[in-house]
């Protein structure tokens, strides 16, 4: 299996270091710290980068205290009854066959707690499923197994794969970065409204950014959509979450969110159209450049 297409790569290669790669065009001044990434032994989720991924992280972790009280309640009632009302403890069992007051409060008290989690939940998946005015629309198509991505606004488009080990060091990656990193980048504009046109060219995939708090299945003949705001200039890593074939594991995602400005800077030098109606557009700046 060649998961590795030298020939169609457009080389991005921004790690940590912003590194000058002759011929791409693609380096940017500033550094940028990686920052969504997965952790050894890590159970919890990562540190939240948008608003999205800390609503959804907080309910996470409300349902988690919630759940955890309902069942160490209900445990210690199964305790309660097996010491106290065993054969052994209670030889003469009573008779009655309900409890009306009972039954009406553990009939009530789940409704209300369901009323209480819907009254956040809800409100939380209507924000993450109406999609904002874009600020920014890339159009990401998943194939077996790399990623396709497009600026329709701006007619940047590249593909984009997972680098092999030995070519982490020359994209400013590290080797704990194996099986995340890309040769290209997704670069994005921090406090800006991203909107992904998320489709599949083969079978399902799924874009994913944890940190981001968004997951979407690429449907072939579908065209899903996600929307994001990252809050701090970072790179941020994911993958395919969608079991799509041999290669499904080797289908990593990677994020760079820079500052309006930068943005710009990297649109102009991928030779993107419309740059003026694209976020952090200073026209002087621009003149000034082109001088």
């Amino acid at each position: 299996m060649h998961l590795f297409k030298d020939l169609t790569r457009q080389s991005a290669g921004f790690g940590a270091l912003a590194m000058s790669m002759a011929g791409t065009g693609q380096a940017l001044a500033q550094e940028v710290p990686f920052r969504g990434e997965p952790s050894p032994g890590g159970i919890g989720t990562q540190e939240p980068a948008t608003s999205l991924a800390a609503e959804a992280f907080w309910i996470d972790n409300m349902l988690l205290i919630l759940i955890t009280a309902i069942t160490i309640f209900v445990a210690v009632l199964l305790l309660w009854v097996i010491v106290f009302h065993n054969r052994r403890a209670n030889p003469t069992p009573a008779r009655f066959s309900h409890n009306s007051p009972l039954e009406v409060a553990w009939t009530i008290l789940p409704i209300f707690i369901l009323i209480a989690i819907g009254s956040v939940t809800v409100p939380a998946l209507f924000r993450q499923q109406i999609m904002p005015e874009a600020d920014v629309t890339i159009k990401v198509t998943g194939y077996q197994w790399y990623w396709g991505y497009e600026y329709v606004d701006h007619e940047v488009s590249f593909d984009s794969y997972m680098l092999p080990r030995e070519e982490l060091a020359a994209y400013g990656y590290e080797d704990r970065q194996y099986l995340l990193a890309t040769d290209t980048q997704v670069v994005v504009p921090v406090g800006q409204n991203i909107v992904m046109q998320v489709t599949g060219g083969d079978v399902i995939h799924a874009w994913t950014i944890p940190a981001f708090g968004v997951k979407q299945d690429a449907v072939p003949g579908r065209l899903a959509q996600l929307w994001f705001n990252v809050d701090e200039p970072g790179i941020y890593f994911g993958q395919c979450s969608e079991l799509c074939g041999q290669g499904h594991s080797y289908m990593p995602i990677v994020v760079r969110a820079v500052p309006p400005e930068d943005y710009v800077a990297w649109l102009q030098e991928q030779g993107g159209t419309n740059l003026a109606a694209a976020p952090g557009y200073d026209a002087s700046v621009q003149l000034a450049a082109s001088e």
